[in-house]
């Protein structure tokens, strides 16, 4: 464009600038002043005939130098004309130019993903244009399999529950009925259950002349010998009122194994505390989840509790001889009638104390299926869940 422009105006005419040549005299006697007008046409009449020739020549050349001016304006004029349409002509071809190239750039960029989509199965645009970016590949959407794979597993991760909250669950279902039979051991092994005992009416005599107050006596040290730290002399020192000892080698020996036993179970049982406590600690964060634990366990205590008072009502006999059997495996516990343990602690006493272990301990499971049923909490309102996300 800028050659054409040069090419037009070498075929222009050169114009003369050069005003040395110029005159100020008017070429015309109307565009002469009023004053020099009449000074010279005062003048006149007083010239003679070289005056007239001179006038003459004034006027031709005046006519002359006139004319030149004119054609010099004129030819200037005809110069910014020339000029100046270049100048627009440049300018709109310029204009018309980048209006053609931006159009021209528009229908590319707006029918280039579709050529290129018909031209290349696989969609990257700007593969040909330039180089991958390190993380292009971070931009760029995985196949629909794969994103309903993905979602799927989120959705499942976030539904599963922990595995140690269920093992913990677990465990206090196991470990509640133990607890509660040990806790209703101690109860019923205490010098006031026995004094219930004695004095409840229907509670059978002493045969053998044990009076009531031999009876709180004897059987309250044998009691506090299965709770205390005191070795067999213990039992094995009491006399009776005639000199005789009050219990025998092989009554002291069994003592010592229930001694044993019970603490044991003690030491079971305070294990098994701290283990609630612990279970407490850790599934508190988790509204409902200790509560579900104690509910579990409370259901097997009534359980398992139920099946024993079941075997025990058909046959205790049976039951009580078992029962020793898996306890004391060496075979000493039996007695004779007249033995002191069999007459401070007679049937109906062991029966008594069977039915007060296994009543408590349905209470206490039954009391805790009351206060920790699950409850099923109802899912909020679409209007509560609105007002809950605008509060926070």
């Amino acid at each position: 464009m800028m050659h054409v422009t040069e090419d037009r105006r070498d075929l222009e005419p050169e114009v003369n600038l050069d005003d040395s040549q110029d005159t100020e005299e008017p070429a015309f006697d109307w565009m002469r002043p009023s004053g020099r007008r009449s000074a010279t046409d005062s003048a006149a009449p007083r010239r003679d005939g070289a005056g007239q020739d001179e006038s003459a020549a004034q006027n031709d050349s005046a006519l002359r130098n006139d004319s030149a001016a004119r054609n010099d304006s004129a030819a200037r004029n005809d110069s910014a004309a020339r000029n100046d349409t270049a100048v627009r002509n440049e300018s709109a071809l310029r204009n018309d130019s980048a209006v053609r190239n931006d159009t021209a750039l528009q229908n590319e960029n707006s029918t280039a993903p579709q050529e290129k989509a018909s031209r290349e199965p696989v969609a990257e645009p700007l593969a040909d244009r330039r180089e991958p970016s390190p993380t292009s590949a971070l931009q760029m959407r995985p196949p629909e399999d794969e994103v309903r794979r993905r979602t799927a597993q989120r959705e499942a991760a976030a539904q599963a529950k922990p595995v140690a909250p269920r093992v913990l669950q677990v465990l206090m279902a196991i470990f509640l009925p133990f607890l509660l039979l040990i806790a209703a051991v101690r109860v019923v092994a205490t010098p006031a259950f026995l004094w219930l005992e004695y004095f409840r009416p229907g509670f059978p005599g002493d045969g053998y002349g044990f009076s009531m107050d031999d009876r709180l006596t004897y059987g309250s040290y044998a009691v506090d010998y299965l709770s205390n730290f005191a070795g067999r002399r213990y039992l094995g020192d009491l006399v009776q009122s005639s000199g005789a000892p009050l219990f025998t080698d092989a009554e002291v020996s069994h003592m010592a194994d229930v001694k044993s036993v019970i603490f044991i179970a003690y030491a079971a049982g305070l294990v098994l505390l701290a283990f609630f406590v612990v279970a407490f600690l850790v599934l508190r964060k988790r509204p409902g989840a200790f509560a579900r634990g104690l509910f579990a366990g409370a259901i097997v205590t009534f359980l398992i509790v139920a099946g024993l008072a079941v075997l025990a009502f058909l046959g205790w006999e049976q039951f009580f001889t078992d029962f020793h059997r898996i306890f004391f495996s060496k075979g000493n516990w039996t007695f004779q009638l007249s033995d002191t343990l069999i007459r401070l602690f007679p049937s109906e006493f062991w029966v008594d104390a069977a039915i007060v272990i296994g009543v408590l301990t349905l209470l206490v499971s039954s009391l805790i299926i009351i206060f920790a049923w699950p409850i099923k909490r109802k899912a909020p309102a679409p209007e509560t869940r609105a007002s809950r996300s605008e509060a926070a």
